[in-house]
């Protein structure tokens, strides 16, 4: 496991940390010089950047907890009751009815995020923070207390979020908003960062270098193609199917394109929608009409698809009873992945693709017989991986990142026999 989850981290993060190709023990002839890595242009006017980035100078938190309309009992980033089976939002409950983004919110690629702040279970502007991730998360969607720091902290080290504020753009780069000093930390580019959270072949976002930057907008005809594969039920044997298509279509349209380990989390992402976006008042089916609701996708006179505006939760929506977990994920990643695998590895100058190999990964294809329970510590790798280089040389910043690691997240791994070891 040691293998392929550290060697997993150095290939994945290839393309967002070019130093790991020179890292003893990783084979990086796949990623050298005919390698087409180009960076994701930071700052200035690009899009995602810093000066188009939104604005909102009334910074309000999500909707404070109120024992009135308790749903998972989450609240300061404590483990809920992990139950659910209850309808979000609750009648009554204005505070946590949908609320439309303005023109100074940032949304970003994740619609479930996206509409969680719609819903005021995250600050309405779309700078949220670590506390209310994982309170959201559990309140809203009944993710498992674990899982849920999982995710809040893979939205934290991988997007360059601040793990000294806890802070985090849902979308666009709003450094001056959650750095804790942007001087030492450079740009935190939030959930539109390329090759970090977000990534190539997505369901319904654009490719990076294809979209000349936005990877966060919704894609219409992306939706389509979706639907048409999936014929209005979202499962997990069509959406595997799907995410083929979308992998073989970007592979073929893309120069850039960059499919490392990181990217198993898509697998983790489309498996939300038939596990956590099913409606219990329609008999938990991933259907058009929940998933297109939570995608903020309607559809035209002639058929093609737009957005809509906003995703919101369906009304009368009741969510899913048992918490989704850590091996709840894993084992969704991995069936999902091994229906329809593909390789992993990038697209060359010389119009070739080169595989990776490495551990468990042979010939670019994760073997048969990885465990639900490795595929979790390679989770765990991913977000810590960067932490001890996080505002390397800077004593107090870095000791912090270390003990949020240590306290939020190492204690869910523990017990899996994963290496906890930060140094």
């Amino acid at each position: 496991m040691k293998n392929i989850a550290i060697a997993s981290l150095f290939v994945a993060s290839a393309s967002a940390f070019p130093w790991v190709v020179n890292q003893p023990g990783v084979d990086s002839s796949a990623l050298g010089a005919s390698h087409k890595v180009r960076r994701q242009q930071s700052g200035g006017n690009q899009k995602g950047g810093p000066a188009t980035c939104p604005f909102n100078a009334n910074h309000q938190g999500a909707a404070p907890y109120n024992p009135k309309y308790p749903y998972n009992g989450a609240k300061n980033g404590a483990p809920g009751k992990g139950i659910g089976g209850y309808q979000v939002p609750a009648d009554g409950d204005t505070a946590h009815q949908y609320v439309a983004p303005g023109p100074n919110d940032i949304r970003g690629p994740c619609p479930g995020l996206n509409a969680a702040a719609n819903h005021n279970f995250l600050s309405h502007d779309g700078i949220t923070t670590f506390t209310e991730l994982v309170d959201a998360q559990q309140n809203l969607y009944n993710v498992g207390y674990d899982l849920a720091n999982l995710l809040a902290a893979l939205g934290l080290t991988l997007t360059d979020g601040d793990l000294v504020t806890e802070k985090l753009s849902i979308g666009c780069d709003a450094t001056t908003r959650t750095s804790f000093s942007p001087v030492l930390t450079g740009s935190e580019p939030g959930l539109d960062g390329h090759n970090k959270f977000e990534a190539d072949s997505s369901l319904t976002r654009n490719d990076y270098f294809l979209a000349d930057g936005d990877n966060y907008s919704f894609n219409g005809t992306l939706f389509g193609m979706m639907q048409d594969t999936c014929q209005g039920n979202f499962n997990r044997e069509n959406l595997s199917k799907y995410r083929l298509q979308r992998y073989t279509q970007s592979r073929e349209e893309n120069p850039n394109f960059f499919f490392g380990p990181l990217t198993l989390l898509l697998y983790g992402a489309s498996s939300f929608l038939y596990t956590l976006m099913p409606n219990g008042n329609h008999n938990y089916a991933p259907d058009l009409e929940t998933i297109s609701s939570f995608f903020g996708a309607q559809q035209k006179s002639d058929g093609t698809w737009e957005f809509n505006g906003g995703e919101r939760i369906p009304d009368k929506w009741t969510n899913r009873v048992t918490p989704y977990s850590n091996s709840d994920v894993t084992s969704e990643i991995l069936a999902q992945y091994l229906e329809n695998p593909v390789l992993f590895g990038g697209n060359t100058a010389d119009g070739t693709f080169d595989a990776i190999n490495f551990g468990a990964i042979k010939d670019g294809k994760l073997e048969v017989g990885v465990s639900g329970t490795n595929t979790a510590c390679l989770l765990y790798q991913l977000v810590t991986g960067p932490v001890p280089s996080y505002l390397n040389g800077i004593v107090t910043p870095t000791v912090d990142a270390l003990n949020f690691i240590s306290s939020k997240v190492a204690p869910q791994f523990k017990n899996l026999g994963c290496p906890l070891a930060l140094t």
